[in-house]
């Protein structure tokens, strides 16, 4: 199956840069309820996904140098990504998809390019295996029932 069918496109989803402030990502995740975001750099290209616990770490180890007051004069670039979030290339297989949901909240997809073009999300991931499982639960019962 195609993944594009599942990919919600780039328009559609929070992403932050690079150069946003640590302030402004904090603002934006809070804003959207969001726990992760992608990262692109200038040229669109994804970068990472950040983290509401990469921003907490990152402050916690400034020893007292960022603060919510001062979150605005400090970069997101600057801040390391505890998780290595993997994107896939849009021409990806579906189990390539289920492999990376099973440890991240979405999955971001690429071009051939490295350039950003959206997510596919978790829960449609599992709603897609859902199908199968659904399928294969109702086929032993229509086979019983014709004995």
């Amino acid at each position: 199956m195609n993944i594009a069918f599942f990919l919600l496109p780039k328009q559609e989803v929070v992403c932050l840069t690079l150069d946003s402030t640590l302030r402004q990502t904090l603002e934006r995740m809070e804003y959207h309820r969001y726990t992760a975001v992608p990262v692109l750099d200038k040229n669109g290209q994804y970068a990472g996904t950040v983290t509401e616990g990469d921003l907490l770490w990152h402050m916690k180890n400034s020893d007292g140098k960022i603060t919510f007051e001062n979150a605005s004069k400090f970069l997101l670039k600057d801040v390391p990504f505890r998780m290595d979030i993997k994107p896939v290339s849009i021409d990806a297989r579906m189990e390539d998809l289920i492999n990376l949901a099973k440890v991240q909240n979405f999955v971001p997809v690429v071009d051939d390019m490295n350039r950003f073009i959206g997510i596919v999300r978790r829960s449609l991931i599992i709603e897609y295996c859902e199908r199968f499982v659904s399928k294969e639960t109702l086929e032993p019962r229509k086979a019983q029932t014709s004995i």
